[in-house]
């Protein structure tokens, strides 16, 4: 039987035209090659430019260009003696936090439904999401069967408690080419101010949670406290978010004491403390 003729390699030279013609089909077509190397090297474990190239049924010159930004992503690596590649740590990294994620929303279910239905309020988990908190876990207690469902939501790093304790756990780095950038105001009481905020988190560490009231929206109230992996790195956030007629400043320490202690109960259950 004849063989498949290769493709033609002249399209992924093309830049996207403003219609998001030829050039963006061009760029859809590499976005899945590029994943059909990196499902190419699942499969063998490892493989060289010709025979990638001839599974993708391209130019060897397509296949290198394809390897060669997968590699620059840290995503294939190359064994420099034999030529061949082979998935590279960035998929591990990739793939582990798919699985911290997957962990701490099957992990975190008895832990939020229990501390929501001990506060009657509404229990969230948080996990950072490149500049934002993302909510993978939620459960409601008695007093918030009206509350707005929280999970999926994106929420700001400096406006909420979640993302009050994930911000003030960032490496320093990190943390600072995030309070680099324009910090939105949602309220009058949302902080703007980078070093007012930096004030904030080194509190956070100190006393281990962070609180805040009215900076997302009028009304609004929460606690939040810290979730560790197994080699003690937060990796999430457990929080109780609710009225701020129920969230009271005399009720908050209570709130924060038991927030405390899921957030603990949490990190065990993710390998943390024994």
């Amino acid at each position: 039987m004849p063989r498949t003729q290769k493709q033609p390699d002249h399209g992924e030279d093309h830049v996207e035209n403003k219609q998001g013609g030829r050039g963006a089909a061009s760029g859809v077509q590499s976005v899945d090659r590029a994943v059909s190397v990196l499902e190419i090297l699942a499969r063998h474990g490892e493989a060289g430019v010709t025979e990638i190239a001839d599974e993708l049924e391209v130019h060897k010159s397509t296949a290198f260009r394809l390897l060669g930004v997968l590699e620059n992503r840290g995503l294939v690596a190359q064994e420099k003696e034999r030529g061949k590649y082979y998935l590279g740590a960035g998929v591990l990294r990739l793939a582990g936090a798919a699985a911290v994620r997957l962990d701490i929303s099957q992990e975190g279910v008895p832990v939020c439904r229990e501390l929501a239905d001990e506060l009657g309020e509404t229990a969230n988990i948080a996990v950072l999401d490149d500049d934002a908190a993302v909510n993978v876990m939620q459960a409601r207690g008695t007093a918030s069967v009206t509350a707005q469902n929280w999970l999926g939501r994106r929420t700001p790093l400096h406006a909420t408690a979640s993302g009050k304790v994930l911000l003030a756990h960032l490496p320093p780095t990190l943390r600072e080419g995030l309070l680099a950038r324009p910090l939105h105001r949602f309220t009058e009481q949302t902080v703007t101010g980078a070093t007012v905020l930096r004030g904030e988190l080194e509190t956070v560490t100190g006393q281990g949670y962070a609180i805040t009231q009215e900076e997302l929206e009028i009304g609004l109230a929460a606690v939040a406290a810290p979730v560790r992996s197994h080699d003690g790195k937060v990796i999430a956030s457990i929080s109780v978010s609710g009225p701020v007629y129920r969230l009271t400043p005399d009720r908050l320490p209570d709130l924060a004491k038991r927030t405390l202690a899921a957030g603990v109960e949490l990190s065990r259950r993710m390998g943390y403390g024994g």
